[in-house]
């Protein structure tokens, strides 16, 4: 094993909140499926109010933590991506570019394609984030991160995943990097969030889904064709980081420009000169 191989192994250990548990002490269930739990048991009667708490808790820390940290992107991809894949490389070089490009990486903070990214935006010298979530195995976070936050429950980490992110760059992975992709749209689509970039990273591993997008989903109305404007896909990771720096830009301006024009009419209309 090299050294660097030793740095990008995750940490080990269960952690639960601001508390680290090994071995025979991590528990069999997760704090989000106690709370997602419908087994009839009214213990919740107890329990739910100290939830709130530690859900409260979790926003309040999150938000104390990352308020400053100035404009950063979210990177998703792969844990189980290993340090020799080529994707693994294309991760880091898009760590390295967004770093270079003045933006702060955000990532889940575990190993595969995450630590890439964090290797990349920690080696370039700029904010390297991860936001860990608590699991029923061990993971932990891995060694490239400058500020991790450990969060009990998935939708408090999601939260922050898009709060503070001027855009999304999605490379290969499974169930819950598709997860954070169509969140991450679904937003978008709906104007729940002012709009940002989201590009896909490698064109043969998503060329499915695409198609699969455009084509039935379309077909059938379940989304408008100028949906298929909300994605790009690239391979190059220094385009992914173009797009997001100039996409990012257009959109930054074109909410200007909305906020500006709203303006102006509420001051027309409170002049009495109509609309």
């Amino acid at each position: 094993m090299t050294s660097d191989d030793a740095l990008e192994a995750p940490g080990t250990g269960y952690r639960k909140g601001p508390v680290l548990l090994r071995g025979d002490q991590i528990p069999t269930t997760t704090s989000d499926q106690r709370l997602l739990s419908g087994d009839g048991d009214a213990s919740w009667l107890h329990d739910d109010p100290w939830r709130v708490m530690r859900i409260q808790s979790e926003f309040v820390e999150g938000f104390g933590a990352l308020a400053e940290i100035g404009p950063a992107v979210s990177v998703f991809g792969s844990a189980r991506v290993a340090a020799d894949h080529p994707d693994y490389a294309i991760a880091e070089a898009v760590g390295r570019g967004l770093v270079e490009a003045g933006y702060a990486v955000i990532t889940g903070g575990g190993p595969g394609i995450m630590a890439a990214a964090n290797k990349g935006a920690n080696q370039a010298g700029g904010l390297s984030i991860g936001l860990g979530i608590e699991l029923p195995f061990e993971q932990g976070m891995n060694q490239w991160v400058d500020l991790g936050i450990s969060f009990r429950y998935f939708f408090a980490r999601k939260m922050m995943f898009v709060k503070y992110a001027q855009g999304f760059v999605v490379l290969p992975g499974g169930f819950g990097t598709l997860d954070e992709l169509f969140e991450a749209l679904t937003l978008v689509q709906t104007h729940k969030v002012t709009g940002f970039p989201i590009v896909l990273v490698g064109s043969a591993y998503w060329r499915g889904l695409l198609e699969w997008i455009a084509g039935p989903v379309v077909d059938r109305g379940m989304i408008s064709r100028a949906d298929l404007d909300l994605l790009t896909i690239v391979d190059d990771p220094g385009e992914a980081v173009r797009i997001v720096c100039e996409r990012g830009a257009e959109l930054r301006a074109a909410e200007l420009a909305a906020v500006r024009r709203e303006a102006k009419a509420r001051r027309r209309a409170a002049a009495g000169n109509g609309p």
